[in-house]
């Protein structure tokens, strides 16, 4: 699932306002990202508190502290992974 945004740029030299479409990527929870790996959530908190997943920190509400980790980040993994086989 692919997600866009709108940016206005600066006015054009004609006048008018010129908008750019630029494709947000597609952001991942730590359940999605532990169902495609078939491990357990508390592996993928693990594998990100460790250094070894990058994820993005969202601000804390709750127990748990909340992640989004980047399709493009997963499938790198994923890659170098299947490489090594």
């Amino acid at each position: 699932m692919s997600r866009k945004s709108s940016v206005l740029d600066a006015p054009s030299s004609a006048g008018e306002m010129i908008i750019i479409e630029k494709p947000q990527e597609e952001l991942l929870t730590v359940r999605e990202v532990a169902r495609r790996l078939r491990v357990d959530d508390t592996t993928v908190r693990r594998w990100i508190k460790s250094g070894a997943l990058e994820a993005i920190t969202l601000p804390h509400r709750g127990k748990r502290q909340a992640y989004r980790i980047k399709k493009s980040t997963l499938d790198t993994l994923l890659t170098s992974v299947l490489a090594l086989n």
